[in-house]
């Protein structure tokens, strides 16, 4: 038996989805999950649809709020935590927008993509410690975000062996499809860069380069305007990227800094603020469901989590996008920055593979948000407050709206703000002398 352990298993409807993955596999069918929240109300919602999904499997369900019995002897552990919850989130975009940010997601780069960080990378690091402890064999499947920054965390500071998965990879190789009228199984790609930021570095259909279809289909405006952001990114850079548009417009210094500009690429601000809401309703709507005992149907998705969980368990090879060190694997990107890269899963385990060096523009670009992440982890791992203003002064969309001054005022609102889950940073012992002008 296969012991599963999810953690955040609050957050229901991504939950479900996972475990509805694993079941799907006959050799699965007899996973034993744990499931773990700090919120008492959550955790007892996923424990009634994880058990109604599994009526008539072998799997068995258990539940607990503490996290160390859930995680004990554990094979793999997925992570689906958010620190702070929508009260946090609100925060990330409420107090940028006094100084006159605008963001989209806020989840991965950006203002808000480092105080994220700042929140989550603790925590995660504390379930890091709980596993080596408990099971230190078991594999750490992370879907938090930011993910880059989460598994640059924990390659550096842990021995746990992990991979950040993302399903950015898959939804663009639909998208591209899409564009090209062709389907999807006949697409053959090579994708590397950094998650949010990896590049179609091949698009083929039966050997033939689709990279001058694409270009043509992008003149027509019913495909242009689907993905204006990607597009009028790959005029300039000859790649295509594998986070939608309205992401990639944060990442960059080009989109959001003029009213413009944000209606010329319709780019939908405070766009996380409405998913958020509208994940806090569907929280509200399936516990309605598995009090009201309604049957919760089992859908099967493209994350790749039940799948390296099958190839790992079966010795079943698999090729799937993981982020991990960078461990030689990209040439032109530093050695320990995290990676988006394809690996090889199976009985060995899950093999990050060797790409090379990116074409230079591409690195280029991906450096700029090498940069945050980076300094956003030194902040977490050396409790030295300067790197949290400078990861966010380094951020290329936050630097082409705001002055310095702006960067430090609003840095020091938010670390205010975030007191209760920063202690590192608001106890006053870390308040480093060249920070004391934004007090």
């Amino acid at each position: 038996m296969t012991k599963v352990t999810i953690i955040g298993a609050g957050s229901v409807v991504f939950a479900k989805r996972l475990i509805s993955d694993i079941i799907s596999y006959p050799e699965l069918s007899d996973t034993t999950f744990w499931l773990t929240d700090i919120n008492e109300e959550r955790l007892d919602t996923a424990k009634k649809m994880a058990s109604n999904l599994i009526k008539g499997k072998e799997a068995q369900v258990f539940a607990t709020l503490d996290r160390k019995q859930a995680l004990r002897d554990a094979d793999f552990v997925l992570n689906l935590i958010q620190v702070g919850m929508h009260e946090a989130t609100v925060k990330d975009f409420e107090i940028p927008k006094k100084y006159g940010l605008k963001q989209t997601i806020a989840d991965t780069l950006g203002v808000g993509g480092v105080f994220r960080s700042l929140r989550t990378i603790p925590v995660l690091l504390d379930i890091c410690k709980d596993m080596e402890e408990v099971c230190p064999d078991a594999y750490l499947l992370n879907y938090t975000n930011p993910m880059a920054m989460l598994m640059h965390a924990v390659s550096k500071a842990t021995s746990i062996k992990s991979v950040g998965l993302c399903h950015s990879v898959q939804n663009t190789a639909d998208d591209l499809a899409s564009y090209l009228n062709i389907p999807v199984e006949e697409l053959d790609y090579k994708v590397a860069g950094i998650n949010h930021m990896a590049w179609f570095l091949e698009l083929k259909q039966n050997g033939e380069d689709l990279y001058p279809k694409l270009f043509e289909a992008m003149e027509k405006e019913e495909i242009y305007s689907q993905d204006k952001v990607r597009f009028e990114m790959m005029k300039r850079l000859n790649y295509f990227v594998t986070e939608s548009s309205e992401h990639m417009s944060e990442y960059t210094p080009y989109f959001i800094k003029r009213d413009e500009l944000i209606q010329r690429f319709d780019i939908p601000i405070d766009e996380y603020i409405r998913r958020s809401e509208n994940n806090l309703k569907k929280f509200e709507e399936t516990k309605v469901k598995v009090e009201n005992g309604e049957i919760i149907e089992a859908e099967k998705s493209h994350e790749y989590g039940a799948p390296i969980i099958h190839s790992i368990t079966t010795g079943t090879d698999r090729v799937i996008w993981g982020n991990v060190a960078n461990t030689g694997l990209i040439t032109n990107l530093p050695n320990d920055a995290c990676v988006e890269v394809p690996c090889l899963v199976n009985k060995g385990g899950i093999q990050p593979c060797y790409v090379g060096e990116l074409p230079p523009q591409l690195a280029a670009m991906n450096m700029t948000n090498i940069n945050v992440q980076q300094l956003t982890v030194e902040a977490v791992l050396t409790k030295n407050i300067d790197y949290v203003y400078q990861a966010v002064m380094m951020d290329p969309h936050t630097a082409s709206v705001l002055s310095l001054d702006e960067i430090w005022d609003m840095t020091k609102e938010l670390i205010d703000a975030h007191a209760d889950l920063l202690p590192e940073f608001t106890s006053g012992r870390n308040l480093h002398k060249n920070n004391l002008v934004a007090n």
